[in-house]
């Protein structure tokens, strides 16, 4: 099994979700996030001072996944987040030994 994980913009989140909703992935955690890569940050003015923001708001996806499933749903991921722009973000996968399903107690590939 694997875990899928990615950061995405924000405005990208509901295009993915469809995507991957039309791939067959019925299931998914998505929480807010803050942080900064290549694209770092910005400045703004508030209040007539010019303010850094160094942490940009973004979307973080997580998704448990079959290792068979893993690289077709990145593939889903990655097609449907990219605009092109600096920022995008960025995905990875990282093994899970086990996974248990509180209410079933299944195991494994079950569980998922």
């Amino acid at each position: 099994m694997r875990l899928i994980t990615a950061i995405l913009q924000p405005g990208t989140l509901e295009g993915v979700q469809i995507a991957l909703a039309q791939h067959g992935i019925n299931g998914m955690t998505v929480s807010d996030c803050t942080g900064y890569g290549r694209q770092a940050g910005h400045t703004e003015v508030y209040r007539g001072s010019e303010v850094t923001i160094d942490f940009i708001g973004k979307m973080r996806l997580e998704i448990l996944v079959t290792d068979a499933e893993a690289g077709p749903v990145i593939d889903v991921i990655a097609q449907s987040a990219r605009t092109g722009e600096v920022g995008d973000g960025k995905i990875w996968s990282t093994p899970v030994e086990e996974v248990i399903r509180i209410r079933t107690g299944d195991r494994g590939d079950a569980a998922l």
